[in-house]
């Protein structure tokens, strides 16, 4: 399928607050040894992809994985793909969190999740998405159908754009995985979202590129948005 740019969601490494068990939220924790190690591993991975624009959440995980990752690159800081404001709710540990009254919410009606004194889960779908999707359309825009462009967030961030991509309710989004340092691939189209890879931890991200165009640049057409009946051949062909 071609027609349309690549967005590819990486997920910062793993943290000493993952490590640990806790919360980060927007607290400046930093990659563990792990975690530099994933975000390394996730830079050969990526090693002759072209990326017509990096862009990442402010917050230092995400710098430093990218800077391990993909050192040639100048990131652009996207404050929509900031991690979600967990309010109170940043620094404790996961498992004092599980017994607070809003956990039952979180898990199964997040889209009426409000963390106290932070951001509702809703609004932070919400920013995210239109960031993404306001990106995509730019480096569509900028560099053709057949760029792929790259976005380091984080894990309910990543989680909110994939249920957009999927059309399924933010109440469902906690169905969906985004381990530390996976990518995932969307490709938006006129008239929907493809969803190509999910978590992706060590799969070749090079048969995410489109194959070059015989043809001169068109706009994207009502076909790009078929879906292949049947599942296709593949990327590979």
């Amino acid at each position: 399928m071609v027609g349309v740019a690549t967005l590819l969601l990486l997920r910062h490494g793993r943290t000493t607050a993952n490590a640990d068990g806790g919360l980060a939220g927007r607290q400046p924790v930093e990659l563990d040894d792990t975690g530099r190690a994933q975000a390394t591993a996730v830079g050969e991975r990526l090693r002759g992809v072209p990326l017509a624009a990096v862009v990442t959440s402010p917050l230092i995980r995400c710098r430093q994985t990218l800077e391990l990752a993909l050192p040639e690159a100048d990131p652009i800081v996207e404050d929509g793909l900031i991690e979600c404001d967990y309010g109170s709710w940043e620094g404790q540990q996961l498992k004092k969190l599980a017994k607070e009254p809003l956990w039952p919410v979180v898990q199964q009606r997040p889209s009426a999740a409000v963390f106290p004194d932070g951001e509702a889960m809703a609004a932070m779908a919400a920013r995210a998405v239109e960031a993404v999707r306001s990106w995509d359309a730019r480096v569509s825009a900028e560099h053709g159908p057949e760029a792929v462009w790259l976005a380091c967030s984080h894990g309910d961030v990543i989680k909110a754009i994939v249920a957009d991509a999927l059309g399924v309710h933010l109440d469902l989004f906690q169905r969906i995985v985004a381990d530390p340092a996976s990518v995932t691939a969307i490709r938006f189209t006129p008239l929907r979202p493809f969803l190509v890879r999910l978590n992706d931890t060590g799969g070749d991200l090079h048969a995410l590129v489109p194959p070059p165009r015989k043809r001169r640049r068109r706009a994207p057409r009502a076909a790009d948005s078929d879906a292949t009946v049947g599942g296709g051949a593949g990327a590979a062909s």
